[in-house]
């Protein structure tokens, strides 16, 4: 194993624990997706992210790790494949999305896992999506551009949602591309607007931390903007908020349950 390895590796599995703890599968295979994702984690602030989240709910922040304080997550995801459970596509068979999911804990039977709060995206027909929080994208965009040199790999990203009624999640970056250790997980998400629709993931993924502000991973971000504006996300991204780890998912399977 190299260094790089042994170092990351633990990180990463810390990460996917992070997201939740395992979720019995549901009986349904509902579709199975191959794709490619860009993770944000943030600290924001936590009276306005309590206001949004439904009664008995409550945010489940690690205390350590590459996830402490991280208390909702920005992932800009690209949907290569997209598949039903007879392994043909489903709809156009890809998509691109943006969504915010916060760890969560219900107070009453302590079950955790995730929640997603808002979304963007690209496909009409995604809206307002298994969640019932997604709009639809009025104007989107996904670029990517990767060059190999002298044996370094970098990458230079930008993603842009925005929705007719004014919300806006952007990024901007470019990166050194390394190997990334796989990760494993199963963790059930939850809807914001109706806690009781949820579905169950299955998926594994190469998850590269390439900036944290925990743990010492070295940092391979020469470039990094974003922007997080309009309807409820102004008052979760006033300014005040912090970048605590910008992750790069270079690949991702997953596999869909429910009822």
């Amino acid at each position: 194993m190299t260094r790089f390895a042994a170092l990351v590796l633990p990180l990463v599995l810390a990460l996917a624990f992070a997201l939740g703890a395992p979720a019995a599968l549901a009986d349904n295979l509902i579709e199975f997706s191959a794709e490619s994702q860009m993770q944000l984690d943030f600290h924001v602030p936590d009276a306005a992210l309590a206001a949004m989240l439904p009664a008995g709910w409550v945010p489940n922040v690690a205390s350590q790790g590459p996830a402490k304080n991280a208390n909702i997550r920005m992932v800009f995801i690209d949907r290569s494949d997209i598949t039903g459970p007879d392994n043909k596509p489903l709809g156009h068979g890809a998509n691109q999305l943006v969504y915010l999911i916060v760890p969560i804990k219900q107070t009453s039977s302590g079950e955790t896992g995730q929640m997603v709060l808002a979304g963007i995206t690209a496909d009409p027909a995604d809206a307002p999506g298994p969640f019932g929080v997604y709009l639809a994208a009025s104007d989107h965009h996904m670029s990517r551009a990767v060059v190999t040199d002298g044996g370094a790999t970098r990458v230079e990203e930008t993603w842009a949602f925005a929705a007719a009624s004014g919300e806006r999640m952007e990024v901007h970056l470019k990166y050194e591309r390394r190997g990334a250790p796989k990760a494993a997980a199963v963790v059930k998400f939850f809807s914001a607007k109706d806690p009781a629709t949820a579905q169950t993931w299955k998926y594994e993924r190469g998850l590269d931390i390439m900036r944290n502000a925990t743990v010492n991973v070295g940092d391979r971000v020469t470039d990094f903007s974003y922007r997080a504006a309009g309807g409820r996300l102004g008052a979760l991204f006033d300014g005040s908020e912090k970048v605590l780890s910008i992750d790069a998912i270079h690949w991702s399977t997953r596999a869909v349950f429910g009822p």
